[in-house]
Parts: structure tokens; C-alpha cells; sequence
């Protein structure tokens, strides 16, 4: 049973900036069809359908607070770090699970050994995805960008678009590809 109207939680957020808000329901919707998808066609992983649906609608929700103009973001912090702000703004309505998801999603997680090297403006901690419902939340998200809407990515794709980050964000997304074969 959904615990939450996604809609409305975006809608609470981006009423004074509905270009942004038409992009991130049409990313957020694909990504959480092609996370429900991969819940139907493994069911032996038991995920949460309606947490899939909900949490995946929500998974960029702090982009809003991020400088990214090229897809109407006009906040005052890095792209990188949408996924904690985006966990706060959930915490602060009292989604805890949901959020955990927005800061876990960004490319294949991020270790805090990697903020630390990479000298990446966020907190020092980990940030990789744990759940089975995260893991799929965060694979079914490397598929579609905000600026090609609609145009699902292949696996090679999305592993070009991984490798900018290192070769450990790519190897836990491949270990994910076989999960969903």
C-alpha cells in the first residue's frame, strides 16, 4: 500500500518552476517503470512495488537546490550533491526511507573513501546504495538522463556515462546487470 502521492511531494516543491518540475516527473517516471519492471520480472527478489514506485518518483527531488541551468536548476550547489539535499527535504516530511534512496542513487554509490579522494562537496560518509530496493531504485536510474527524456539508455551506454567516476561505480553496475538479467 502506497504511503505516499509523490506528485503532490513534488508538486510542494516545484510550483514555481514547472519547466523543471515537467522534466524531473518525466525522468523520475521512467525510472520508476523500469524499477517496477525489474521487480515484476524478478520476483524472487521480493521488492516493495509500491516503495519502488514511490521512492523512484522522488529519487532527484533535490535537484531543485542545485546549479544545473541547462535543465531550469537554478539552486547554489553542485549537481553532485542533490541526492543529500534531496534526502533532507524527505526527512523533513518525515520520509526516511524515501530519502535514504535520494542520497544512495548518485551514480553507483559513492563510498566516502571516494568523497574524501575525489574531494567531492559532500558530507564524509558513505553514500552506496544497500537495499535491494536502493540497488534497483539506482540501476533502473543510470538508464535515463534529464536531458534526453524518454530515450532509455543500453547497458553500454550507461557504462560510458558510469566510467567518468572510476571503475568501482562501473563493476558494481555490472554486478547489478547480472542481478537483472
Amino acid at each position: 500500500m502506497r504511503v505516499l502521492d509523490p506528485i503532490k511531494v513534488i508538486d510542494g516543491f516545484y510550483a514555481e518552476n514547472p519547466k523543471l518540475r515537467e522534466i524531473l516527473v518525466k525522468h523520475s517516471t521512467s525510472v520508476a517503470d523500469k524499477a517496477v519492471s525489474l521487480s515484476r520480472r524478478h520476483p524472487e527478489l521480493q521488492l516493495d512495488e509500491d516503495f519502488l514506485y514511490e521512492a523512484a518518483m522522488l529519487h532527484d527531488i533535490g535537484i531543485i537546490k542545485t546549479n544545473a541551468p541547462e535543465i531550469y536548476c537554478f539552486g547554489d550547489k553542485p549537481y553532485i550533491c542533490h541526492g543529500y539535499l534531496g534526502a533532507e527535504m524527505l526527512r523533513g516530511l518525515g520520509y526516511d526511507r524515501h530519502a535514504l534512496v535520494c542520497e544512495r542513487h548518485t551514480g553507483a554509490g559513492i563510498s566516502k573513501e571516494d568523497v574524501k579522494i575525489r574531494n567531492l562537496p559532500l558530507p564524509l560518509r558513505d553514500f552506496m546504495p544497500l537495499s535491494k530496493e536502493e540497488i534497483t531504485i539506482c540501476f533502473a536510474d543510470k538508464f535515463f538522463s534529464k536531458t534526453k527524456l524518454l530515450r532509455e539508455k543500453t547497458v553500454e551506454q550507461a557504462i560510458v556515462s558510469l566510467s567518468k567516476y572510476g571503475n568501482k561505480g562501473v563493476e558494481r553496475f555490472k554486478e547489478w546487470c547480472k542481478m537483472f538479467e
